[in-house]
């Protein structure tokens, strides 16, 4: 029979108690704590967190990711959840940055993971010495309002305009149908169109009109062509949701 393992997620921020109180409760597995190292790492009661975790056998990793960028902290947290599709994930939004949480907490919304608050006990605000709080009255499970994620042929697509746009091409959707018949990609595959015009068309239902209506692609008309481009907000959503490649 296959194992179950807890895990939780946890980003750092200037928190002790908030992290190690619930892993305890739930007899954590593993855990994974987000490090901010563009904008501060580890504190020293953090290095102690650590080695106390590890010496009651809970299996902790430290991954870095910038914490004050929505999208990357939801990226990790997303690849994190996928790495881990058969075990229960529980993810700490209390625990970090504000940025932090909330990218933590969406990340929950597209995903399987369970988002939880912890309400402290005692608030304390020596922070070079002590974390900002102290203790546990309980963690709190949030409720879940799941978000629908972009679907892989799409993150497929959006990563194919990353690689492939320069400053002397942008890919038309011509471009697009070839690799999605090289990549296989379900849109095509499923439906096994009979011609081009067919196969245009499935392109601009399942790709083309969700991504430009979300912003996370702009079309352009050169002539009969159409110039596909990827927009800022896209190239977000690619980091967020690049694990489904």
């Amino acid at each position: 029979m296959e194992q179950i393992d807890e895990i939780h997620i946890a980003p750092l921020g200037y928190e002790r108690d908030r992290i190690v109180e619930p892993i305890r409760k739930h007899n954590a597995d593993v855990v994974y704590l987000l490090e901010d190292t563009i904008h501060g790492g580890r504190t020293c009661y953090h290095e102690e967190m650590i080695e106390t975790l590890r010496d009651d056998g809970v299996d902790v990793h430290v991954e870095t990711a910038d914490l004050q960028d929505l999208y990357d902290v939801m990226g990790v947290v997303t690849t994190i959840t996928a790495d881990h599709a058969g075990d229960i994930v529980r993810v700490n939004v209390s625990s970090g940055p504000k940025l932090a949480d909330i990218g933590s907490a969406i990340a929950c919304m597209a995903t399987d993971a369970t988002p939880y608050y912890v309400q402290p006990e005692e608030q304390v605000h020596a922070l070079d010495e002590e974390p900002l709080t102290r203790g546990m009255v309980d963690d709190e499970k949030l409720p879940s309002y799941p978000i629908e994620a972009i679907s892989r042929d799409q993150v497929a697509i959006l990563n194919f305009l990353d690689e492939t746009n320069t400053q002397a091409y942008t890919a038309k959707k011509k471009d697009l149908i070839e690799f999605a018949e090289e990549a296989e990609l379900t849109f095509l595959t499923e439906a096994n169109p009979a011609n081009d015009k067919a196969k245009f068309a499935l392109l601009n239902a399942n790709v083309i009109d969700p991504l430009q209506d979300d912003g996370y692609i702009g079309v352009n008309a050169v002539g009969r062509q159409k110039q596909i481009e990827l927009t800022d907000t896209g190239e977000n959503v690619l980091h967020a949701f690049r694990h489904k490649l």
